[in-house]
């Protein structure tokens, strides 16, 4: 067996300033959230640039608190509701407890897409328009907050055979056997990947652009399939273990996404532009 690779050790603290420490984990989503709000002007501006103004600078502002709050309530809710229910029923005061760790993809997508349908209606704009923005933007904190993960040394990947898997490696808390560094799959697919993808549609197919709600299918089935393979390489949760035929719980959360991503495509795509 060839010798596995060790994780690079990292200092999970980017930046300490006395008291104050700013993690990695902390960064990424700042990163993600900032970045994601600059790609989202610059997108609204290839639309505007076509005659259809239907988002102002300003507006974009004032949304990316909306989403900053739904990315932080839904993802905490929806892992304290899709993981660990028991444990925070018995323990209801470690649901804000933020700093401990614990926050849910599909619990903030829920998020976001809450705090879109209210924007949009008190600010009268068009839902799927809005929607198709965010998920243009979305891979690039997925990428993000994946590559946190792995800095911080958590979510690791299934045991693997370094003669057969030669980046697999060796991750503290994890035990001495080598694993999938899965938090770099998850970078690459669920957002480098989905990131280019979404891209290529916006700036190469008008049509696609045009016919709200494609993009957001696009973005929805995109990570779903992206998320579920990767399931196959991810440790999953001590938790929760597995569930009927060895199918984890990011799998079944993952599939309904497949399932309405694929549908709002074809939906949105016979509409007329």
């Amino acid at each position: 067996m060839s010798e596995p690779l060790m994780f690079p050790a990292v200092d999970p603290v980017a930046l300490q300033i006395g008291p104050l420490a700013i993690r990695w984990y902390a960064l990424a989503y700042m990163t993600g959230l900032l970045g994601g709000w600059q790609l989202m002007k610059y997108l609204a501006g290839r639309i505007a640039g076509s005659g259809m103004i239907l988002l102002s600078d300003p507006e974009i502002d004032d949304y990316l608190v909306w989403v900053t709050l739904g990315v932080v309530l839904g993802g905490r809710l929806g892992y304290v509701l899709f993981y660990k229910p028991d444990y925070y029923l018995d323990n209801p005061l470690e649901v804000a407890a933020l700093w401990h760790g614990g926050m849910s993809f599909h619990g903030g997508f829920l998020g976001v897409l809450v705090a879109t349908i209210l924007f949009c209606r008190f600010r009268g704009i068009p839902l799927l328009f809005l929607l198709d923005l965010a998920a243009m933007v979305a891979p690039l904190g997925l990428m993000l907050g994946r590559l946190a993960n792995f800095i911080n040394g958590e979510l690791w990947g299934r045991v693997a055979d370094p003669s057969v898997v030669p980046w697999a490696m060796v991750f503290p808390g994890a035990g001495p056997d080598p694993r999938h560094p899965s938090q770099l799959y998850e970078a690459g697919l669920e957002g480098l990947a989905l990131l280019v993808v979404m891209l290529v549609l916006f700036f190469r197919f008008p049509a696609v652009r045009l016919r709200f709600g494609v993009l957001t299918g696009v973005g929805m089935a995109g990570y779903g399939c992206a998320r579920f393979f990767v399931e196959f390489f991810r440790e999953p949760d001590a938790f929760l273990g597995v569930f009927w035929g060895g199918i984890s719980m990011g799998q079944i959360l993952s599939l309904p996404m497949v399932v309405f991503g694929i549908w709002l495509m074809s939906w949105a795509w016979k509409r007329p532009a």
